[in-house]
């Protein structure tokens, strides 16, 4: 039988491989969003200075900005040396898709593609000249520089999706990747940045976390997460696997205290309180808590342990990325 033999979680936020030195540029576009607050609603960039502990201005120093983003790289490794050492056989990646794949003609709340293999589209020149310096440094950490293949695992996709619908789920399932679509950044990360092999299949499953009005709840995908865990134990192969979530945590302000509050969830296994996250905090960039949601509901029972989490501040109004990093065995 088949056998789930790790669990990694990552952060994928473009503050990852653009280089320190775009930190700047990615804290200037972050002035023209409409941001999720730490009370759970929306306000502009100048009602979130004003209410900003000025400690912050501290966080902004570029030696600070250096060391915090050395530990990021370096929990990248850790998480990449681990995937490695599992050599695992296929990878279920669970991540939200950004009108990448999924656009105004339909995006379901879950969806598992059926086919043999994904094409990762890079943007064309015209329009990667368009993009900002800061996400035009870290593209490589989404796109290839070429169009590029990734294999999938369509066996398990679709003992994925019947377990789903046995299980009173209703998943979109789908076997052509839409014309002129990629493969996005949430299922390539682990590929460029987590170093999963090229030979190794994926098994995506998406997640709607950023598109009202069908965003699933908490208690959902993590009942999600246990349907796709009990999915792979029934699966008559030898296969080697690990689950990946990708994305989070919080952002784009900064919330340690939502952070930290999740992943002592995460180290006691409290499916309650993870269940429990409210809608109103799980917008935005904070949605993507919804991934890793998933992801502990299929590795329910397996230790958790946290290798780094990093309050990525990159404005006086604490804008910027949770990056958190994490592995279950």
């Amino acid at each position: 039988m088949a056998e789930i033999v790790l669990g990694v979680a990552s952060s994928h936020t473009p503050q990852l491989s653009s280089g320190v030195e775009f930190w700047e540029d990615h804290g200037r576009r972050d002035r023209g969003y409409s941001l999720l607050g730490r009370d759970a609603e929306y306000h502009a960039y100048d009602e979130i200075l004003k209410g900003a502990d000025p400690r912050i201005e501290n966080e902004l120093d570029p030696a600070v900005w250096a060391a915090k983003d050395q530990r990021c790289q370096e929990s990248l490794q850790e998480l990449s040396r681990r995937l490695s050492e599992a050599q695992v056989d296929v990878a279920v990646v669970i991540g939200d898709d950004q009108q990448e794949m999924f656009q105004r003609d339909g995006t379901p709340t879950f969806a598992c593609f059926l086919g043999t293999e994904l094409t990762d589209i890079p943007p064309d020149a015209e329009r990667l000249e368009r993009m900002p310096a800061g996400l035009r440094a870290a593209s490589w950490a989404a796109h290839s520089d070429r169009p590029e293949r990734h294999k999938v695992c369509s066996e398990l996709g679709r003992l994925v999706i019947e377990s789903l619908v046995v299980a009173d789920f209703d998943p979109l399932s789908f076997i052509e990747q839409p014309a002129g679509r990629t493969l996005g950044h949430a299922f390539t990360f682990p590929r460029y940045r987590l170093g999963l092999a090229p030979e190794t299949p994926i098994t995506p499953i998406f997640i709607n976390t950023y598109f009202p009005p069908n965003v699933p709840s908490a208690r959902r995908c993590y009942q999600l997460g246990r349907v796709v865990r009990n999915a792979v134990a029934s699966w008559t192969s030898d296969a080697r696997v690990a689950v990946i979530a990708s994305g989070g945590l919080s952002h784009f302000v900064v919330d340690e205290e939502l952070d930290h509050r999740f992943l002592s969830a995460l180290e006691r296994s409290d499916s309650e309180a993870l269940g429990a996250l409210g809608r109103k905090h799980l917008r935005s960039g904070n949605s993507e808590l919804l991934n890793w949601i998933a992801a502990a509901g299929a590795l329910e029972g397996r230790n958790f342990t946290l290798v780094d989490y990093v309050a990525g501040y990159r404005t006086p109004a604490g804008t910027g990325t949770g990056m958190a990093f994490a592995y279950w065995e």
